[in-house]
């Protein structure tokens, strides 16, 4: 069997790492999540898609998604379980939603959970989930507004963003 290179008396052994392919749970199928659905592919992330309407998360609108999943927010976070080597973004389609999400994602051992909004949005969705009793600290890993602060306006422009933060995080 080959033991590897034998050079001047010296044994050079090659080790490529093997990495898990990265999750990334996507929260929300509109126009920033279908464009953050194909940036993140073309990048090498495994997506679930989860929207609670089936109009939007189906298998036509995304075909090449690890999974896809058309169901109440809450009970669709409630079986889904991701690692330490999952993403979790959430672009849903309003303030409820991401508040919903948030709350189960900062539960999870995910690696990243990026929530897209404006600053005070975001400060709005802590202080009311805090007064539920969620632990302040949980949320200094949450990254809001989610993406690279590179002037993003247009949902394809917001997914480059995203998906930018996310290999930064892949890669530290």
């Amino acid at each position: 069997y080959d033991t590897g290179l034998v050079c001047g008396g010296t044994l050079e052994v090659f080790i490529e790492p093997v990495l898990p392919i990265p999750v990334l749970y996507l929260f929300g199928a509109g126009h920033v999540a279908y464009n953050t659905f194909k940036v993140a592919r073309a990048a090498g992330f495994d997506v679930v898609i989860v929207d609670d309407r089936e109009s939007y998360a189906n298998r036509e609108r995304f075909p090449d998604a690890r999974e896809v999943v058309a169901d109440d927010f809450d009970q669709a976070c409630a079986r889904l379980t991701p690692n330490e080597n999952s993403y979790v973004v959430i672009v849903t389609r309003g303030h409820r939603d991401d508040m919903r999400v948030l709350r189960w994602a900062v539960t999870t051992p995910a690696r990243y959970i990026g929530m897209i909004g404006s600053r005070r949005k975001t400060i709005a969705i802590y202080k009311e989930l805090e007064s539920q009793g969620v632990d302040a600290a949980l949320f200094e890993r949450v990254n809001a507004p989610v993406g690279l602060e590179i002037g993003a306006v247009t949902p394809e422009e917001i997914a480059v963003a995203i998906v930018a933060e996310l290999i930064a995080f892949r890669r530290n």
